[in-house]
């Protein structure tokens, strides 16, 4: 199976078609798609090509399918002997992709076509 590595907020992701994961927020509609072309390493096995530092050419295609926040983390700061005591909470906004595509010189990778069911199928 055909894998990439990609960098998105400075972070790095080994990705898949079909794949889903998050990253930080990427400002877009639901639906949405997006084109990353920060691709590391493309390919599998003998084929596996790497950049230096990005692969030219190279690129996945995401589609968004979830703009939220990750759960409230609590910060908290104290110093002792001083009656000092601080408490926050944070919440990180973050994106959801869906790895449609991966494309590169030699390599076509894509999910199949999505299959729509009508009414009398469906019953």
């Amino acid at each position: 199976m055909v894998y990439a590595i990609i960098r998105s907020g400075g972070k790095q992701q080994r990705v898949q078609v079909g794949d889903r994961f998050d990253v930080e927020l990427i400002h877009g509609e639901i639906g949405n798609r997006l084109e990353i072309d920060q691709v590391l390493a493309v390919g599998e096995g003998a084929e596996l090509q790497i950049g230096a530092p990005f692969v030219g050419g190279a690129k996945v295609v995401c589609e968004i399918i979830l703009q939220d926040r990750h759960r409230k983390i609590m910060v908290g700061k104290y110093h002792k002997r001083k009656r000092y005591y601080r408490r926050r909470g944070h919440r990180q906004s973050f994106t959801r992709l869906r790895v449609d595509a991966i494309q590169a010189e030699g390599i076509q990778a894509a999910a199949p076509p999505k299959q729509e069911t009508t009414s009398e199928e469906a019953a």
